[in-house]
């Protein structure tokens, strides 16, 4: 005969409850990264209220996430890897809504760019959008499932999209210097650019939250090997 299976008590529901709001609000901070790189080359200004629109929820979520995990801090007094997990799962939240609203920023100013004549396509800035989706949704897994090896991969990702903001600003500066009329379009762009990077740092922090949840030593700032 097998034995039972533990029984889950009010404190570890709470947890669980906790790592499904982080991950509601991950989806749809990813979702928003992906409606602002769709209202970019669609050119779509009615996308705008809807990403914002999309972001007031993860707003709503990051205000329960800290209610409830002072009402876990005041009640439970979690210890050890439980009060990691709530440290983490606070911190977590937070960037993620940081990355809700860098979404919203470049679905404005893609709107701002819809007066001005369109930039030459700039392959880069695609690249960014994607590189940056895929690194938020691979942290959020890793976050999940305690993988750090996928959290650490994530963080060795953050390097290209920084190669590739370099590339970007480059390539928008040249166009701004060859024909004025793209000096205003350019510039928007360079905040979308400035915003993608952010998103990815934001994800970084994510990824490095994880190692510190599952190993309990912080790599902020450590040297890459």
């Amino acid at each position: 005969m097998t034995d039972p299976l533990p029984v889950r008590g009010p404190f570890e529901a709470e947890l669980d409850r906790l790592q499904q709001m982080l991950l509601e609000m991950a989806g749809r901070a990813e979702e928003l990264v992906r409606m602002s790189m769709e209202c970019l080359s669609a050119r779509d200004r009615g996308m705008t209220r809807r990403v914002r629109q999309a972001d007031d929820r993860i707003d709503e979520l990051e205000v329960e996430m800290d209610e409830r995990v002072l009402e876990l801090l005041a009640l439970r007094h979690p210890m050890a890897g439980d009060l990691r997990l709530v440290f983490v799962a606070l911190k977590a939240s937070n960037d993620i809504e940081r990355i809700g609203d860098h979404a919203v920023n470049i679905a404005k100013a893609s709107r701002r760019m819809t007066r001005h004549p369109p930039l030459p396509d700039i392959l880069e800035i695609e690249e960014m959008g994607g590189q940056v989706r895929t690194m938020l949704g691979d942290a959020l897994d890793a976050m999940v499932n305690r993988d750090v090896h996928k959290a650490t991969r994530v963080i060795a990702h953050d390097q290209r999209v920084d190669d590739l903001r370099r590339s970007a600003f480059r390539i928008i500066v040249s166009y701004m210097l060859e024909q004025p009329r793209y000096i205003s379009p350019g510039l928007e762009m360079i905040l979308v650019v400035q915003n993608l990077e952010r998103i990815g740092d934001l994800t970084t922090n994510i990824a490095e939250d994880v190692v510190f949840l599952v190993e309990g030593r912080s790599i902020k700032h450590a040297e890459p090997v």
